[in-house]
């Protein structure tokens, strides 16, 4: 699998940009077929640094109503949490 499609967006939220700055870890929004060797393999081909560890999770759709009162569901994704050689960095803007 290529690194294009492994590695589907970064996860921007506030614990994530807190995780980021104090422990080295980047958290992706990847394919629910990417196992942990790609995942770290995809990382380090695109950003150019050296992965240590990565953590993965999947994440389940929540149930959510549509303005008519419609039940549909979010999309489920899988989560990556990859945590970086001390000194390495991902400049995300």
């Amino acid at each position: 699998m290529h690194a294009v499609h492994t590695l589907k967006l970064v996860r921007l939220t506030e614990k994530a940009t807190k995780l980021s700055s104090e422990l080295g870890q980047y958290t992706f929004e990847v394919a629910r077929d990417a196992n942990k060797h790609q995942i770290a393999a995809a990382v380090a081909e695109t950003f150019k640094v050296t992965v240590r560890r990565v953590n993965t999770m999947n994440c389940a759709g929540k149930n959510k109503k549509s303005r008519q009162g419609r039940p549909s569901m979010t999309s489920e994704y899988k989560k990556a949490v990859v945590t970086l050689k001390a000194g390495d960095k991902i400049e995300l803007v």
